[in-house]
């Protein structure tokens, strides 16, 4: 509203145009942030699980390696840490969820067999087995648990967008622009009105020269046989 308006019929037409394209947008938007937060509700319950579970499998490791460090010793901890040779692979790719991309993450299963865990079975003890089991099963879900976790904050940003996009669009651009429709409407029809005015004089005026002319002809024509009569 702070521009200029013309009030003419094409940016009417223009206006008008305007105002059915942001209502599509505005609908579009709406379905598209309803369908992020539909996402967005399934991803919740994943995240608010695999934390707990996190938190949980955390604690048991800590415990787990305080027991077998009190039996097996520091030194014989960190010699099983080393012991694997091929660390696990991550692959990182990506999925397109209602047009936001968020991380896929594809990597090798961290649990091993015990036979493929490159340490020595008769030099450890069971202790040692369930230390490595606790910890490979961690490691297993912070991989699922960093896709899950990014996933929601992109989804959340996304969903932060387009509610701002939406209200933009609701309270702002659509109202800016109807107003704008109005004025010009309005405009046009008094343009219209003053016309309509305008013509009626004009053709008042018309009318009113026409009966003088017709008056003055009817006269002349009447004092034409009174001059004949006085001639004679």
């Amino acid at each position: 509203m702070a521009d200029p308006i013309t009030p003419t019929r094409s940016e009417l037409i223009k206006v008008k145009a305007r105002i059915k394209l942001s209502q599509l947008g505005h609908k579009l938007l709406k379905m598209k942030r309803d369908g992020l937060m539909y996402e967005l509700f399934e991803v919740l319950p994943k995240v608010k699980n695999i934390r707990a579970n996190l938190v949980k499998d955390y604690r048991t490791c800590l415990r787990k390696l305080a027991i077998a460090q009190a039996y097996e010793g520091q030194i014989e901890i960190r010699s099983v840490a080393y012991s694997r040779k091929t660390p696990p692979t991550v692959k990182m790719g990506k999925k397109n969820i209602m047009g936001v991309v968020v991380p896929k993450v594809e990597a090798d299963k961290v649990k091993r067999p015990l036979l493929e865990r490159g340490y020595g079975i008769v030099g450890t003890s069971s202790l040692i087995d369930e230390l490595v089991d606790a910890y490979e099963a961690l490691c297993d879900e912070i991989v699922l648990a960093a896709e899950l976790e990014t996933t929601m904050k992109r989804l959340l940003e996304e969903v932060e967008k387009t509610k701002r996009r939406v209200n933009a669009l609701e309270f702002k651009v659509i109202p800016e622009l109807t107003d704008v429709r109005n004025f010009i409407t309005l405009r046009l029809e008094e343009i219209e009105r003053e016309n309509i005015f305008r013509l009626k004089k004009i053709k008042g005026k018309a009318e009113a020269a026409a009966r003088e002319e017709s008056a003055k002809d009817a006269a002349a024509r009447a004092a034409g046989p009174m001059v004949e009569v006085e001639a004679r």
